[in-house]
């Protein structure tokens, strides 16, 4: 996973998003003005081991791309780490950078694409191109359970990630909030992909997500993730005719 992660932070993959990201890292917000900021793409985050992984949309220009975390040092951020700390993911409810100490046990927090867009707004081109590393991810991650998809592209990417990693759904996957279907894999264990609603203040200052809402998912990942590692046996690998 490190390999991995050491690729995303110097990939180049898509050059207008590198001069955005510079642009935004030297120009700054007047809050945080004395801050420097990571200005690069920025890894994943979390536990290795992880059973459940959590796929968001892309790091924001003065919170990602500010701190060099997922979900570090902006609302959704806030909102998230709140909820993981209250279901037990998470060592400590606050953030703020990433030398503050947050430790995240079980759980593993990347991205449809790892460089703050304009507007949080990537283009399918962006997306495509940093897909793979969301596959690797995948795959490195061998004792997967629970993939929660944050928002609607997160989602779709994580179902694009399971299925090109080697995943089967018997049933199409939809968005919405709590929507669960379950992937299937000739060798690896069986994964459940859970929507949630995205915790970006466009959601939760307007109710149309809440705490509750947001606990609820992972309450659900938690005990989702507990039962398939109860009942997992080995799968041997069948052959495809």
């Amino acid at each position: 996973m490190e390999a991995i992660e050491a690729r995303v932070v110097a990939c180049e993959r898509c050059p207008e998003l590198r001069a955005y990201c510079a642009h935004v890292a030297a120009e700054k917000k007047r809050a945080h003005r004395d801050d420097a900021y990571w200005g690069r793409p920025v890894p994943a985050f979390g536990d290795p081991r992880a059973r459940v992984a959590l796929v968001g949309l892309a790091p924001g220009a003065h919170g990602s791309n500010r701190t060099g975390r997922m979900f570090t040092g902006d609302a959704s951020g806030v909102w998230l780490y709140r909820a993981l700390y209250r279901a037990g993911f998470a060592n400590q409810p606050q953030q703020c950078d990433r030398n503050d100490g947050m430790v995240l046990h079980d759980a593993f927090i990347t991205a449809a694409l790892r460089c703050a867009p304009p507007g949080n707004k990537p283009t399918p081109i962006q997306l495509q191109r940093c897909f793979p590393y969301l596959v690797e991810e995948f795959e490195a991650l061998d004792r997967l359970r629970v993939v929660v998809g944050l928002g609607a592209i997160g989602t779709r990417a994580a179902v694009a990630g399971l299925v090109a990693a080697g995943y089967r759904f018997a049933t199409k996957p939809i968005f919405g909030h709590g929507a669960e279907t379950v992937a299937t894999h000739d060798v690896r264990a069986d994964v459940v992909l859970l929507a949630s609603y995205h915790p970006s203040r466009q959601n939760t200052n307007t109710g149309v997500l809440t705490e509750s809402m947001l606990d609820a998912i992972f309450a659900r990942a938690r005990a989702l993730a507990a039962a398939a590692n109860a009942s997992a046996t080995p799968r041997r690998s069948r052959s495809r005719s």
